[in-house]
């Protein structure tokens, strides 16, 4: 073999041994798909914005989608390698034998709100009156609230009241103009809604409590496959950290949330403070999950929403919560 020949040869292998070395040290790429314009967002941004993700060895890629039965197809199909979503949609999906685990994510929850100057003081205060509920009739803060003024007032606010169901942004509109005379609605729309003069009337926290619920119990989270758990331990526990590295960022430092002002969509300081104390609330605690609390929460959903909310799922399934 001439020289050149042999040069060739050689600067050929050694190309292929640094690509291979290369291709063996990249970061792997962890896909979460995410609502489009929803608070998960702007964890998210934090995560990448501070290399979070980079600090624990993975690559963090968002697919923003319209909404959740979007983000659980691309989690079943492999699209993604994790979705933002309930845990009861976890101990749905392994009753009927599909697993997922649950990384908590947040434990912010709606309430019931009426206008400043309402006559209605006290959920009695309803009865024949129009209330606007953001989703559908299975929403959970609207069951859990059913749940409470059956046990403290011994009436059915659904036989009760008109029920007008729609998006968040309209529920809110529809409030603040006085279309409703009450509004059910989720944590970050209900910050503007304070801020807009509206108030609290009987928040899902409270009713909870009152219903032998456990308020810390996280409802939102990161949903990984079982099988990357298996495959990828490290990775998951990687993504995990991140998150809530990025919660104490948040939690503790006013720059980071000022740069994701413009995102917030906060119109005013009093909506972009309301905003910004909601997302700190709503931190959950370290720590595995109560889950005796939250085979409770699961029996009142099956017992409220029956199996078009939890399907099969009548008792917590084994393995939902990943922290436990």
């Amino acid at each position: 073999m001439k020289l050149t020949e042999l040069g060739r040869t050689v600067a050929a292998a050694l190309a292929g041994v640094v690509l291979s070395f290369g291709m063996a040290q990249a970061e792997p790429v962890l896909k979460i798909a995410a609502l489009e314009g929803g608070t998960v967002n702007w964890e998210l941004d934090t995560i990448r914005h501070y290399g979070l993700d980079k600090a624990e060895g993975f690559t963090l890629e968002v697919l923003p989608l319209a909404g959740n039965p979007a983000a659980q197809v691309a989690l079943q199909g492999g699209t993604v390698d994790g979705i933002v979503t309930d845990w009861f949609w976890v101990a749905r999906m392994r009753a009927e034998g599909q697993d997922y685990r649950f990384i908590p994510y947040s434990k912010a929850v709606g309430g019931l709100m009426v206008g400043a100057d309402s006559p209605v003081a006290s959920l009695a205060d309803l009865k024949g009156k129009k209330i606007g509920i953001a989703g559908g009739p299975l929403d959970k803060s609207w069951l859990i609230l059913r749940a409470y003024a059956q046990q403290e007032l011994g009436f059915d606010l659904a036989a009760e009241t008109e029920q007008v169901f729609g998006a968040p942004p309209l529920i809110m509109e529809a409030a603040l103009s006085g279309q409703v005379d009450a509004a059910i609605n989720f944590w970050h729309f209900m910050a503007k809604m304070e801020a807009g003069g509206m108030h609290t009337l009987v928040s899902v926290s409270d009713a909870a409590q009152a219903l032998g619920l456990d308020p810390e119990t996280p409802l939102l989270g990161y949903v990984v496959p079982g099988d990357l758990v298996v495959k990828q331990p490290d990775l998951v526990a990687a993504l995990a950290r991140a998150s809530r590295a990025a919660k104490a960022k948040l939690a503790n430092d006013d720059a980071a949330f000022a740069r994701l002002r413009d995102q917030m969509r906060a119109k005013t300081d009093a909506q972009y403070n309301a905003l910004v104390a909601g997302y700190r609330a709503g931190i959950p605690g370290d720590g595995p999950v109560d889950e005796a609390a939250a085979g409770r929460m699961l029996a009142l959903m099956a017992q409220l929403g029956g199996a078009d909310l939890v399907g099969p799922a009548t008792t917590l399934p084994a393995g939902t919560f990943l922290t436990n």
